[in-house]
């Protein structure tokens, strides 16, 4: 059972813990979930702005960023929109030359038997279902 969502913000706060009252603010609900049955909803916009952020504003490398978004996945108060998806996002965005907001399409559209994805994007282009438009 859901019991609400979650705000790019409130993951920020968990994984750098650059904060310390909002990092402590934020533990004390993600405790109180973890031992219950109600669960947490991350939309899949805020995994997309949330990499962003780490990446951008934070300085993280793709590594530390593929890490901190597999660390998540994994955390069981955390109930993430087209989980299949991200997880198969961050596979092609560790393994290709795209950057992760196109995983994401990607993604998406081959979970929903959208393929080929179209793009102008050449890096992009080059993970398999997508097509480069000239």
């Amino acid at each position: 059972m859901l019991a609400g969502s979650v705000d790019t913000n409130i993951l920020v706060r968990l994984i750098t813990q650059d904060d310390e009252l909002q990092a402590n603010a934020v533990a004390r609900p993600m405790a109180n979930h973890a031992r219950s049955e109600e669960l947490l909803f991350v939309p899949i916009t805020v995994v997309l702005e949330l990499e962003w952020v780490l990446r951008s504003k934070k300085s993280k490398s793709k590594a530390d960023v593929i890490q901190a978004l597999s660390a998540l996945l994994t955390m069981v108060e955390l109930s993430f929109q087209s989980e299949g998806a991200l997880e198969q996002a961050l596979t092609d965005y560790q393994d290709g030359a795209a950057d992760f907001g196109e995983c994401i399409h990607l993604a998406l559209s081959r979970s929903s038997e959208a393929l080929p994805f179209w793009t102008f994007d050449r890096k992009a282009s080059k993970a398999v279902g997508t097509k480069l438009l000239n």
